[in-house]
């Protein structure tokens, strides 16, 4: 495809979408935040992010709004199919220095990844670049609820499911499933709350919120992790002794107003 930056070349190595129920955790806690990341309005019916490098190696990050196209591309290479992922330029909405995510990676017959020098998308940006693994924050807790989706059945047999004293007691554990609660009594920003399929008819949730996430499957465990707490996972017990609902319970009103992918 061609970038709007002088109409150069970019080959494509991968995208990844941006809607209110599927956005990279990496980018925010909910979808007007990601959204905010990578200076772009938060549209109802989100953006695709297609990542490449042009002529010289340089790394971009180009958003589209031709969704069903991204995703369209998304689903045919994890089937193993080839897919020509070229956006119409009508599409382009912007096109941004750098990678907001870690590739692996590159173009063959063309330099190294590099990024583009300061200001080269026109935004005087520093160019968009993965957070660090050497620091534990909101990202890094983000990133890991993801990897526990992902990986949902290794996490499910290395932590207890049931919990324990200390796992209930703890106070972070208690303010997230509080606010969990609210979220299902005043919808929270778009994004913060999100289903996705999983296997045997039970969904996989997600959900955010300032300092905490939640990975959760609608028909077993729950899982938190916290800013205060690094690396660490705590197992959310079934039963509340905070005079919250029972996990289920939660998850099941939590399911209700989640935002799910089209």
């Amino acid at each position: 495809m061609s970038d709007d930056e002088g109409g150069g070349s970019l080959y494509v190595l991968t995208a990844v979408l941006l809607t209110p129920a599927q956005f990279p955790g990496i980018l925010g806690d909910d979808f007007p935040e990601a959204c905010a990341l990578l200076g772009v309005p938060p549209a109802p019916d989100g953006y695709g992010l297609v990542l490449g490098q042009d002529e010289e190696g340089a790394r971009w990050t180009v958003v589209v709004d031709d969704v069903s196209l991204v995703a369209t591309a998304i689903a045919s290479w994890d089937c193993g199919m080839d897919y020509d992922l070229s956006p119409d330029e009508r599409t382009i909405v912007v096109s941004l220095a750098g990678w907001p995510l870690d590739l692996s990676v590159a173009t063959p017959g063309i330099p190294e990844p590099h990024d583009p020098e300061q200001g080269a998308d026109g935004t005087g940006r520093v160019p968009l670049a993965p957070p660090s693994a050497e620091v534990w924050g909101s990202v890094q807790r983000r990133m890991g609820a993801d990897q526990i989706a992902r990986e949902w059945s290794d996490w499910r047999e290395r932590v207890a499911t049931d919990g324990g004293a200390a796992a209930a007691a703890h106070p972070g554990l208690a303010r997230a499933l509080k606010e969990a609660v609210e979220y299902t009594q005043s919808p929270p920003p778009p994004g913060r709350v999100r289903s996705s399929f999983a296997a045997e008819g039970a969904r996989t949730l997600r959900v955010d919120g300032p300092g905490w996430s939640l990975v959760a499957r609608t028909d077993g465990a729950a899982f938190v992790l916290l800013d205060e707490e690094p690396g660490e996972v705590l197992p959310v017990p079934r039963v509340s002794d905070h005079g919250l609902p029972e996990l289920q319970e939660l998850l099941a009103a939590l399911d209700r107003v989640a935002v799910r992918p089209a």
